[in-house]
């Protein structure tokens, strides 16, 4: 039982270890065209933005909103896919 118990406690500071690498590490991702690029951390912090002045276009607000939402969405999808391979392995057989 103890020994079970020394493996369980390995595991958790494991687990925490994983977990904070993965809330500092960075993601970045961009919209189909590059014309846009947001940098977040694992935490979900946006760290940078970068927006390329050509897509700047006063009559077309809409274009720059949607380029935004594409960058973003991407960068949430390769933080939550990423943390589900590297915390997966700590919750797969348990359900």
């Amino acid at each position: 039982m103890a020994g079970m118990m020394r493996k369980m406690q390995k595991m958790q500071k494991e687990m925490q270890k994983e977990q904070a690498e993965l809330e500092a590490r960075e993601f970045t991702a961009t919209s189909s065209d590059d014309l846009v690029q947001v940098t977040m951390t694992g935490d979900r912090h946006i760290t940078d933005l970068t927006i390329d002045p050509k897509v700047i276009d006063p009559e077309d607000p809409e274009m720059l909103q949607d380029l935004m939402i594409q960058a973003v969405n991407q960068v949430l999808k390769d933080i939550d896919t990423t943390t589900e391979k590297t915390m997966g392995k700590y919750t797969r057989g348990l359900m």
